[in-house]
């Protein structure tokens, strides 16, 4: 009996649940993207910052377009047709200046605790990319209850938000990874700064946030192919004002972006503490 007894333990021992390797990486790129979002308890203020400049482009630039009237949309109102495009722009500047706060957290010292972890920097880049894209969505969040409150019609079915939202997190995700990226070029804050001011506005206006793609010149038209946002916007539009979109297609090339992002920016994370 003793010896049975001692052997007991042994045996539930090695019968005990031992997490599996992705359910590891999942939990820290989790514990990674609550860290983030936690942060913005202790300035809520951004969210609403933020918010001006979206509100400016609805209220000045949709309301005056909506009376020129100089882009055909059919019987789509233009303020209905920019406002998913808008949406999209707030998470968009949320995101494309993510990899100054990583360099913040190269200079503090924080980065280089976190690289010399156990954690793969795959999953410390995707939990800071998600996390980062969270706080886009709910920038995106307020600008759509603003689209609301100017009379933009949206729809009632709570699903058609869901999907909504995993598209905004998706391109949020995928332009923060760039971000990422291109601070592990630079490696320092202004540059980034200067960098993520050049691209931001070029990426919004070869999209279709403010006009369709077949009004574009040809060589916009091919830029526009190769933009996420334009696949983003295109999704939106979908779900929340009933456009024709190929949101399958759309969701896919989302998701293969954000996939490459996460992989070039973990690839070039430790240059930045090198």
């Amino acid at each position: 009996m003793s010896v049975q007894s001692a052997e007991r333990p042994v045996a539930w021992a090695d019968q005990a649940h031992h997490p599996s390797w992705a359910g590891l990486l999942l939990s820290r790129v989790l514990t990674f993207c609550w860290v983030e979002v936690a942060k913005i308890r202790h300035d809520r203020t951004e969210l609403y910052t933020r918010a001006i400049q979206p509100a400016l482009w609805l209220v000045i630039f949709g309301e005056t377009f909506s009376r020129i009237k100089a882009i055909p949309l059919g019987n789509v109102p233009y303020l209905n047709f920019m406002a998913p495009g808008v949406i999209a722009q707030s998470a968009l500047f949320v995101a494309i200046f993510y990899g100054i706060q990583i360099i913040w957290e190269r200079d503090a010292g924080i980065l280089t605790k976190l690289l010399a972890t156990p954690t793969p920097t795959t999953a410390l880049v995707a939990g800071k990319a998600f996390g980062a894209a969270i706080r886009g969505l709910m920038q995106a969040a307020v600008v759509l209850v603003l689209a609301a409150v100017l009379g933009v019609r949206l729809p009632l079915d709570p699903l058609l938000y869901l999907v909504a939202a995993v598209v905004i997190v998706l391109g949020a995700a995928f332009f923060s990874t760039l971000s990422l990226t291109i601070a592990g070029i630079v490696l320092k804050r202004d540059r980034l700064m200067g960098i993520g001011q050049a691209i931001t506005m070029p990426l919004f206006f070869a999209s279709n946030a403010l006009y369709p793609v077949g009004v574009m010149p040809v060589w916009l038209q091919a830029l526009s192919t190769i933009n996420p946002l334009r696949y983003e916007i295109d999704a939106l539009r979908g779900l929340l004002i009933g456009t024709p979109s190929n949101i399958p297609m759309d969701l896919l090339v989302l998701g293969l972006s954000c996939g490459v992002g996460i992989a070039a920016s973990a690839r070039l994370l430790r240059r930045l503490t090198a």
